[in-house]
């Protein structure tokens, strides 16, 4: 039983979702400014070209993701959620500088995109420690009547990350630059400004109190705490945990980090009406996860995630479409706010169902370390799988491949045990 109080807790809460915001300003901002400074790593004339060059750098940098998940998964398990938390946040800035200093490639040559690559990866290496340390935190330091609800803030400070990304766009767009500044140079500013609220979030982290689940781990063997051979002791919680996680992270990539570069590459938007219509859905998206999040405290985890399975598979290739042939932008708005609504049932509760899977002494290395596969190998291919089903001239295939996905996903909620029920938190 959590015995923190209420005050202890929402502070600890509060800490812990600041990093979080940081950390996923910093990995998003690289996705919401690449239309900008992909022609600086990448010269060329082909747009969409260029644009799957950076998209591959971005889904290269997944691939640090389960290394992340796995190492900081184990430090949390073993040294605190609080230690791993704080270095990752670290991580995350020096990547953000690296980023924001890289000379472009017509002054180093090729240098300047393996600079691009080695800071993505060292982000994603952050950035795949952060999601199973922060979960395990946030569901840890909860009240057990409110799992869902304190949970859900991780996507909201995780779309929060993105949120802020695309808020510094539009601000550097319709108020401080114009497009050939921003092409220019502008576009390093974010990158500075994520340098500089990770080591601010480092600070703030230093100070989190850690959660009474890890030190009741104390007396269990160290060998046992953060050990891969422990965590595949739990093999169904491990393939529930990537099943679980295949559909609705395609899903979220999708409706998200790509889903501006289709508004400007597919639906032939100014560049500025795309960043808008992203900004405005995800401040509703971000605001609705805590309701979804207190839903399910009351009806369980299992239903939100059926929902999610059903509609998705349904709903994506109508969505998709219809997007992609609509000029009115009040109607792309309120497709695109349908699309993030039904995704709501997996993210926003998608944490606390995986730490609910496993006990403390692997909870940190068992919610990070197979959900970083499952991104690695379908959320962070979205964006590139999208723009090459469009390089082909297929688009359409794209939009069945995310229906699959889901429906894969679909099978797994309806064979799971609602974990609301057999939580082992």
């Amino acid at each position: 039983m959590n015995k923190t109080t209420t005050p202890r807790r929402l502070k600890a809460i509060l800490s812990g979702s600041v990093g979080n915001l940081v950390e996923w300003y910093d990995w998003y901002a690289y996705a919401a400014f690449s239309i900008y400074f992909a022609p600086v790593f990448f010269p060329g004339k082909d747009a969409t070209a260029n644009l799957l060059n950076t998209a591959g750098i971005f889904a290269v940098g997944f691939l640090m993701r389960p290394i992340g998940g796995w190492l900081f998964g184990s430090l949390a398990d073993r040294k605190g959620r609080k230690w791993a938390m704080t270095l990752s946040v670290l991580l995350m800035s020096f990547g953000s500088l690296t980023i924001a200093l890289t000379p472009s490639y017509k002054q180093i040559g090729i240098a300047a995109p393996v600079l691009l690559l080695l800071a993505r990866l060292l982000q994603g290496l952050s950035v795949g420690g952060e999601y199973g340390t922060a979960a395990t935190y946030l569901s840890e330091m909860a009240s057990t009547e409110r799992r869902g609800f304190y949970s859900s803030f991780q996507y909201v400070t995780l779309i929060g990350g993105q949120l802020i990304a695309v808020g510094v766009q539009l601000l550097m767009q319709y108020v401080f630059f114009s497009a050939e500044q921003l092409s220019a140079w502008a576009w390093r500013i974010p990158f500075v400004i994520g340098a500089l609220l990770s080591v601010t979030a480092f600070y703030l982290r230093r100070s989190m109190e850690e959660t009474e689940a890890f030190r009741h781990t104390g007396d269990q063997p160290a060998a046992k705490k953060g050990s891969v051979r422990e965590l595949f002791r739990h093999p169904k919680a491990v393939l529930t945990v990537a099943g679980l996680t295949l559909g609705g992270t395609l899903a979220f990539y999708t409706y998200t980090t790509y889903m501006q570069k289709f508004l400007v590459n597919t639906v032939h938007l100014a560049k500025e009406k795309a960043t808008l219509l992203s900004f405005l859905s995800l401040f509703i998206y971000a605001a609705i996860q805590p309701l979804f999040g207190l839903w399910s405290d009351r009806i369980g985890r299992r239903p939100l995630l059926i929902g999610f399975g059903i509609l998705g598979t349904i709903c994506t290739v109508p969505i998709m479409t219809a997007i992609a042939h609509e000029q009115n932008l009040w109607m792309i708005f309120l497709l695109m706010m349908a699309a993030l609504v039904i995704v709501s049932g997996y993210t926003s509760i998608n944490a606390i169902v995986k730490a609910e899977l496993f006990p403390a002494e692997i909870r940190a290395l068992g919610v990070g370390f197979p959900y970083a596969i499952a991104v690695a190998l379908f959320g962070g291919t979205a964006e590139y799988l999208a723009l090459w089903f469009k390089n082909a001239g297929n688009e359409t295939g794209y939009y069945w491949y995310a229906s699959g996905c889901i429906f894969i996903s679909l099978i797994v909620y309806l064979f799971m045990k609602d974990t609301k029920k057999t939580s082992l938190i």
